[in-house]
């Protein structure tokens, strides 16, 4: 053994550079090899608390007492003496005990290995106690919350097979499970299997009757003295075991067992670095009490409980199920919700865009009614309208007549009486003789032109180039300088396009005489394939036409005419810029019944 301390200090540093003023020099004691689960736990958790409670301003060491694979005495003097000689001359501000075995280490060298540093501890007997200036935990194992799992999940068990080892360590742990378990002897029946050959444990394993369960309490050593690490020999067991596995601290996990109410190992490393942080910030260690705490949790393995065909609405409320691989539902259900959301959305898409279908079908239907009413209204409109141009031209036509053929020939007898009595009356009386003659002579020219412009006889003969020659003959007498052209004009013509353009071309004319004061008008007919078009231009003073649109009867005159020929017409005029018609009438929406030459 002094060899091995020798050996130890060799292979420590020399000499320990003494840190920052400020730095926090803290020992951690396991009272566990430095390959146990809890040993590998706290030194993966606890540095991390105290570097981050402390900022980084932390000297950490460690050392763990392998007290279960060399129990002998001898050991502890030496490690008393390792301890000693690696850390001579380090004044430590904090020493961590893990464990029953490093509280008692502690307390036996406090003065002379440690200078009386304050200490924080974590001890599974009721008993540990470490004088001075300290304080922890006291956190006792409890084996009997895995029979209540077990009462739960197996209602039907009968028979609870208890395996530990044979060094020390595992007698001590079988003593201590023999005494909280005698509560339960009534409900189970308990077997030991202790001290076993690991081969003979595994046959005996792999055969146990019906109704049971194997309960893992530790194993570091078996009867041919053959050293395990614990969960090494936890894979054991649960590999050869027919029946399902339980044990009492969370190590096991992940290892084969079921599950059962567990110490959580990490939680137990968490509180003491919290209480090692109060310390560390000046608060005595012997001011704060030394409390008991409970860090069992239920944890299950769902893995297992489908191995062994447990149904998972057994499970204690509560309880940590890990390993749970998720459902299809758990792992797409983001997926899942989202292509029925979409789908949902679609649906409603759909069923909207249906309804909007069937609802433009209707509104079409109903458009396609009301158009055809529409429609029909205007042919009866402009059927009406047709007839009672036709009507009016009629009447015209007679009226026409009626000063033609009879008042216009009464007139001229009369002119003929009163020139055959302008040489048999008196002297005196002859003035009025002429001036009666010269009245009746332009009472008869009136009364002609008028019979001519209510129906002009010569259209139907002569065409309505020639008419609208005559046309811009008359006006030009009166005053209005016209341009007429023509180009390409069909013939013969329909006599109702030829009648309705004559008309437009005489109301453009008389309108530019009355109102424009146009000092030349223009009118230009050019015929096309599949219609007429006629441009009336006027250099006169204009108007606006929305202005005047609908106040004079002339422009609806040329309104209702060109719409009963299936015509159009446009009127383009700015105040002091003129007015300009313009007229389209296509050929094919003319009735061809009657028609004149060109």
């Amino acid at each position: 053994m002094l060899v091995l301390v020798f050996v130890l200090c060799e292979l420590a540093p020399a000499s320990f550079a003494w840190a920052a003023g400020e730095h926090k020099r803290i020992l951690v004691l396991y009272s566990t090899r430095r390959d146990a689960e809890f040993s590998i736990v706290g030194e993966d958790v606890l540095p991390k608390i105290l570097d981050a409670g402390l900022g980084r301003d932390l000297d950490y060491y460690s050392e763990f007492i392998d007290v279960t694979r060399f129990p002998d005495p001898s050991y502890r003097v030496a490690f008393d003496d390792f301890i000693r000689l690696k850390y001579q001359g380090i004044a430590f501000d904090l020493v961590i005990a893990m464990g029953d075995v490093a509280a008692a280490f502690v307390d036996t060298g406090r003065v002379t290995l440690f200078q009386e540093a304050p200490v924080v501890f974590l001890a599974n007997n009721r008993d540990t106690r470490v004088a001075g200036n300290s304080s922890g935990f006291m956190l006792e194992r409890d084996f009997t919350g895995t029979l209540r799992v077990i009462e739960q999940l197996q209602p039907d068990v009968k028979n609870v097979f208890v395996v530990t080892g044979a060094a020390p360590a595992d007698r001590a742990f079988e003593r201590m499970a023999r005494e909280q378990f005698k509560p339960f002897e009534s409900r189970f029946a308990f077997t030991y299997l202790a001290a076993l050959r690991a081969s003979a444990l595994e046959e005996r394993l792999a055969t146990l009757p019906e109704h049971s369960v194997v309960y893992y309490v530790l194993v570091t050593e078996d009867a041919a003295g053959d050293k395990f690490h614990p969960l090494e020999f936890v894979d054991r067991v649960t590999a050869a075991a027919n029946r399902p596995t339980y044990s009492w601290v969370d190590s096991g996990v992940d290892h084969g067992i079921l599950g059962g109410d567990l110490y959580v190992q990490k939680a137990a490393i968490e509180s003491v670095g919290r209480l090692a942080l109060r310390v560390l910030h000046g608060e005595r260690a012997d001011s704060i009490p030394t409390s008991a705490i409970d860090l069992n949790v239920v944890q299950v393995d769902w893995r297992q409980l489908q191995r062994w065909g447990i149904d998972e609405a057994r499970v204690p409320a509560g309880a940590l199920v890990m390993f749970r691989e998720p459902s299809l539902w758990d792992r797409y259900n983001v997926y899942i919700l989202g292509a029925v959301g979409i789908l949902l959305i679609q649906s409603g898409l759909i069923a909207a865009l249906l309804v909007h279908r069937v609802r433009r079908y209707r509104a079409e239907r109903e458009l396609r009614t009301s158009q055809e009413a529409l429609q029909a209204s205007y042919e009866r409109l402009r059927d009406v309208s047709g007839r009672l141009l036709h009507a009016q031209e009629n009447e015209r036509a007679r009226i026409a007549r009626e000063l033609h053929d009879d008042i216009s020939q009464q007139i001229s007898l009369l002119v003929i009486d009163l020139g055959m009595m302008r040489g048999d009356v008196a002297p005196q009386t002859q003035r009025l003789t002429n001036e009666a003659l010269s009245r009746a002579e332009g009472i008869v020219r009136s009364v002609h032109d008028l019979s001519h412009r209510l129906h002009p006889p010569k259209l139907r003969l002569i065409g309505l180039v020639a008419a609208l020659r005559d046309l811009q003959h008359e006006m030009s007498q009166l005053g209005v300088p016209v341009t007429f052209t023509h180009e390409s004009v069909p013939m013969p013509l329909p006599l109702e396009l030829t009648l309705c353009l004559f008309r437009v071309v005489q109301e453009a004319l008389q309108n530019a005489h009355k109102y424009s004061r146009a000092r030349h008008v223009s009118v230009h007919l050019r015929g096309e394939s599949e219609g007429l078009t006629l441009t009336v231009a006027d250099d006169g003073v204009g108007f606006d036409v929305d202005q005047a649109w609908g106040k004079g009867l002339g422009l609806v005159s040329m309104g209702e005419r060109l719409e009963a020929v299936g015509g159009t017409f446009k009127i383009s005029s700015e105040p002091d810029q003129g007015t300009k018609v313009h007229v389209y009438v296509p050929l094919s929406a003319v009735r061809a019944t009657d028609t004149v030459s060109v």
